[in-house]
C-alpha cells in the first residue's frame, strides 16, 4: 500500500491512529484475493505502546485496539454486500496478539530471550489488556502469533481461561526443523496447545517455508483430534538487528499448506 512501516515501534498498528482507511483497503484486497480469515492490524499494538508512542490516554489506547477489530469487520461487511457471497463461504476476523518481544521491537520475538527474566504471571499481566480489548470488540477468534517461548505459550493458554467465550490459534516462531525460537522442542509446544479446549489450531508462522514440513512431521502424532494445524511462513527472511528489519533470504518455498 506504499506505507512506510519498517522500524516503527507500532508497525502497522500506527495506522489505526493515523490512516485507518489504509487498513480497510488492505483487508479488502485480501478478501478479493480469496482470504477467509482477516487478521487485525494489532500484532504490535498494546496499551502501553500506544500511550508511549502516540501520547494518548489509556482509554484512547483501548479504543484504538478495539478499532482493529471494527475495521476488519467493516471490510468483511463491505465485501459481503458487494460480492453477493453465497452462504458456503464463512469469513472470520482474527484479533492479532503478538508476543511481548514485538512490543520491545528488537527482534526478540525470534529468540524469546526476554522470557527468562519474566514469570508466567508477568506475561499474563502484559497480554491481558490486549486480549480483553480484542474479545470485547467481537473478534471471532484470537490469533496468538509468532510466540517464541514455551513460557509465553503457557501464559497465553492460562490467560485464555479468563475469556471462556473466546477461541484462538497459537502459532510459534521456530528456529529449525525441531525447535521453536527459545530452543524448546516443537513437540513440547504442541503439547502445551493440547491443554486448552479453547484453541482451534496450533502451528507456526513467520519462519522459513523450508521448516514447515519437518516441524509438522515431528509433532504429527501428538496433535489433539480437536486441533488443526495453522501454518503461515514468510518467504525466508532473516531479522537484521542493526537495521531493524527483515532482509530477503534465499529460501525457496518447499511446501504449500491449504
Amino acid at each position: 500500500q506504499g506505507v512506510h512501516l519498517q522500524g516503527d515501534p507500532l508497525w502497522s498498528a500506527r495506522l489505526l491512529h493515523t490512516n485507518p482507511q489504509a487498513i480497510r483497503d488492505a483487508h479488502y484486497r485480501y478478501l478479493l484475493s480469496g482470504s477467509d480469515v482477516i487478521t487485525t492490524a494489532t500484532y504490535q499494538a498494546s496499551i502501553t505502546g500506544f500511550i508511549n508512542h502516540l501520547d494518548v490516554s489509556s482509554e484512547r489506547a483501548r479504543e484504538l485496539l478495539m478499532s482493529g477489530v471494527h475495521l476488519a469487520r467493516e471490510s468483511v461487511e463491505r465485501f459481503i454486500s458487494q460480492s453477493h457471497m453465497t452462504g458456503q463461504r464463512r469469513l472470520l476476523v482474527a484479533g492479532s496478539v503478538g508476543p511481548y518481544g514485538a512490543f520491545l521491537c528488537d527482534g526478540s520475538e525470534y529468540t524469546g530471550s526476554y522470557a527468562k527474566d519474566m514469570s508466567v504471571e508477568d506475561l499474563k499481566v502484559w497480554h491481558r489488556p490486549q486480549i480483553e480489548c480484542l474479545a470485547a470488540a467481537g473478534a471471532d477468534l484470537v490469533a496468538l502469533e509468532t510466540i517464541p517461548s514455551i513460557k509465553e505459550a503457557e501464559a497465553l493458554v492460562e490467560l485464555l481461561r479468563e475469556f471462556p467465550n473466546s477461541k484462538a490459534w497459537l502459532a510459534f516462531s521456530c528456529k529449525d526443523e525441531k525447535h521453536i525460537s527459545d530452543g524448546s522442542l516443537f513437540t513440547d509446544a504442541v503439547q502445551v496447545a493440547n491443554r486448552s479446549p479453547q484453541l482451534v489450531a496450533v502451528g507456526l508462522n513467520c519462519c522459513s517455508p523450508e521448516l514447515v514440513e519437518p516441524l509438522l512431521d515431528s509433532a504429527g502424532s501428538l496433535l489433539s483430534p480437536d486441533l488443526s494445524w495453522v501454518v503461515y511462513p514468510n518467504s525466508g527472511e532473516d531479522w537484521d538487528r542493526q537495521q531493524g528489519r527483515e532482509l530477503k533470504g534465499s529460501c525457496t518455498p518447499a511446501v504449500q499448506q491449504d
